[in-house]
């Protein structure tokens, strides 16, 4: 595995970029503003390398972007109704910066900061340290997300963490992919399937009515391969809230601490290119890019466009700090926030 290294002097401190490329000569770049994924270049069924995750010409322009562009949010990725958060009684007023709610830990959130780094085999550890009282979550939040590629072109990452007092956390990656190719245009023809058969419907301002409905003979139904344009548009009031698809579904067979195999594909019919996505975690948010126009410049030197790219978040469910029937993110003292999302890249 050959890794090299390189530090980009940016108004708001030296961003520092690795690429692990592989025998092949298949790689990744990973990026220290937000622990982030900058590069994903990897074969078509021909055999020709390619870039299939979103990015900026200027690693600097990752700061504080709208769409979060490959990065770590943080402290609590997605949203939290009216930014409010209860931990141990004791009531806590988060920033409002989407709508009327708290969106992925706040304007200074993870995504945000520039992280510590170092060298692993086949990878790299990003760490950062949350103080106490930061966007105003309780307890001093150590945070690990450590990235490895292999010959095989699997990413896989691993992130911990550890707080002195009890708080929430819910970490995840926003990469937006589109497998055939970054600046090919949109995504609507790749085909999606989810182990999944049940969604979060949200209110008018995105946040969970509480309740896990059914996706059959919805526009949610992910359970077989379907094109993700297919059903975009239809007159469905989901679909319509978020302009698309912006929903969190829940995963079916979740166990606390169990990785569960495949619960994500998604499949382009040109490049041949397929992503397989593996998860701990109880949920995973589908954004089909629905608000990427705008975006600083990508590497051909153009703002992307809406439905260019997908994210797919592997996370916690959102609001659950005030969902008790949800799966917990709360974490204390003694305890070890631990979660792993694999991205496999293969073709057929």
């Amino acid at each position: 595995m050959k890794i090299t290294t390189r530090k980009v002097v940016s108004p708001y401190g030296d961003i520092t970029l690795y690429r692990i490329e592989n025998g092949s000569g298949a790689s990744v770049e990973l990026s220290s503003l937000g622990a982030g994924i900058t590069s994903v270049i990897v074969p078509d069924k021909f055999g020709e390398l390619g870039e299939v995750a979103l990015g900026y010409a200027n690693p600097a322009d990752y700061m504080s972007d709208g769409p979060c562009m490959g990065k770590i949010p943080g402290r609590y990725a997605n949203r939290i109704a009216k930014g409010h958060l209860e931990v141990e009684g004791k009531t806590y007023q988060l920033a409002i910066n989407n709508g009327p709610n708290a969106l992925h830990g706040g304007p200074s959130g993870f995504q945000n900061r520039i992280w510590d780094s170092a060298l692993i085999p086949n990878g790299v550890k990003f760490s950062y340290v949350s103080k106490d009282g930061e966007e105003n979550y309780p307890g001093n939040l150590k945070v690990e997300a450590s990235y490895t590629w292999s010959e095989d072109n699997v990413l896989t990452l691993e992130m911990k963490a550890s707080t002195d007092a009890p708080t929430v956390v819910n970490l995840t990656n926003h990469a937006y992919f589109n497998l055939e190719g970054a600046d090919s245009g949109n995504v609507l023809k790749h085909k999606l399937q989810l182990k999944a058969s049940c969604y979060l419907p949200t209110d008018s301002t995105q946040i969970p009515t509480g309740e896990l409905a059914p996706v059959s003979g919805t526009p949610m139904d992910f359970t077989s391969p379907k094109e993700i344009g297919i059903d975009i548009n239809k007159d469905f009031e989901p679909l319509k809230i978020g302009k698309g698809y912006d929903h969190c579904w829940a995963l079916d067979n979740w166990e606390k601490g169990k990785l569960i195999e495949g619960v994500v594909t998604l499949a382009a019919p040109s490049s041949g290119r397929v992503l397989t996505i593996s998860s701990s975690q109880p949920g995973v948010q589908i954004y089909t890019g629905n608000w990427l126009a705008g975006s600083p410049l990508n590497k051909s030197g153009r703002s992307y466009e809406d439905y260019d790219g997908v994210a797919i978040e592997m996370q916690g469910f959102p609001d659950a700090p005030n969902h008790p029937d949800f799966p917990s993110q709360e974490l204390k003292p003694g305890e070890t926030y631990t979660e792993t999302i694999r991205f496999a890249f293969s073709t057929e």
